[in-house]
């Protein structure tokens, strides 16, 4: 609850220091991110339950705030299920979370600027998914009731809030664009004037919570999609899952999604432990996983598609 309070009265200081002037835009969204990458952390932990369990009205207040402060995200009541399957079956063609976010796809300008992206990112890729699973239920590898409700959820899981988000940022990137043409090539386009007015009144929305969670979610995604394995991984086998990521040029990402790729693993064998704790024990975890197998700075994976094998 502490990290809690404190994440967020350093998003609203920061915040209110920007919108006085006194803190630079590219500081406030820097900051922002940052404090927001803590917030993803606690919801995840929410997640598994880890938190306040008993006491539901704490434990779902807190779950609405962090959504709300990172509205560019799925449902996370929604993203309960879809995570927990992930646990049970990571890195499988039904691991529909992993996938969400461009795991398992081989590098391109596509999957570079779909990272990001759930909603239209996620319709780019549905139509695969959803025929991966339907021959994953064919080979009695996935219940059909699972990927029923799979299927339902994914969508409901970006509605409203997400889908919103994701069109008001669309809104303001194509009104930068238009700008641009405009200066450079004196081309006279706009929106109508009300797209305009709507995106003025949203102004303090989209750069005081949008654009820093367009960059945290840019940087978790990135590391994310490229940790865990996809596609070969054995059945069961946790040690293939994911592997520890710590090389130097990651970390302007890692410190905008906590430096989820230094303990993520640590997750994965020991589901129950709090974001704060796995970072405490991290070098001595780091040390155990090394010895048994987990693989550290794997940077095959991006030329393999994710793939645990050549």
């Amino acid at each position: 609850m502490a990290i809690f309070v404190l994440a967020i009265l350093a998003i609203v200081v920061i915040s209110i220091g920007w919108n006085r002037a006194v803190v630079p835009t590219w500081l406030m969204i820097v900051s922002n991110a940052f404090f927001m990458g803590v917030l993803h952390e606690i919801e995840h932990d929410l997640i598994h339950w880890l938190y306040f369990k008993r006491q539901k009205a704490i434990h779902h207040f807190m779950l609405f705030s962090v959504w709300i402060l990172r509205p560019l995200t799925v449902n996370p009541w929604i993203r309960r299920t879809l995570h927990h399957h992930h646990h049970k079956f990571s890195g499988t063609l039904h691991d529909v979370e992993e996938r969400s976010v461009t795991n398992g796809e081989q590098w391109s300008i596509k999957r570079l600027l779909t990272t990001p992206d759930v909603v239209l990112g996620g319709l780019f890729r549905l139509h695969r998914m959803f025929n991966d699973m339907d021959m994953e239920v064919k080979n009695g590898n996935l219940k059909l009731e699972t990927s029923s409700k799979l299927k339902r959820i994914m969508f409901l899981s970006i509605v409203p809030v997400t889908i919103f988000a994701h069109v008001v940022l669309y809104f303001y990137f194509a009104d930068l664009l238009l700008g641009g043409l405009k200066a450079s090539f004196g081309l006279n386009l706009s929106f109508p004037q009300y797209v305009d007015n709507m995106l003025i009144s949203l102004q303090g929305i989209i750069y005081v919570i949008l654009l820093p969670n367009l960059l945290r979610q840019f940087c978790l995604h990135f590391i994310t999609s490229n940790m865990h394995y996809f596609g070969d991984v054995e059945s069961g086998n946790v040690i293939e899952q994911t592997q520890v990521l710590t090389i130097w040029w990651t970390f302007p990402m890692q410190l905008f999604c906590f430096f989820f790729g230094w303990t993520h693993s640590i997750h994965h064998f020991v589901v129950n432990e709090t974001f704060y704790v796995r970072h405490l024990g991290r070098k001595k975890a780091q040390e155990v996983l090394r010895k048994y197998g987990v693989r550290f700075n794997d940077l095959g994976t991006f030329r393999r598609a994710n793939r645990f094998r050549e």
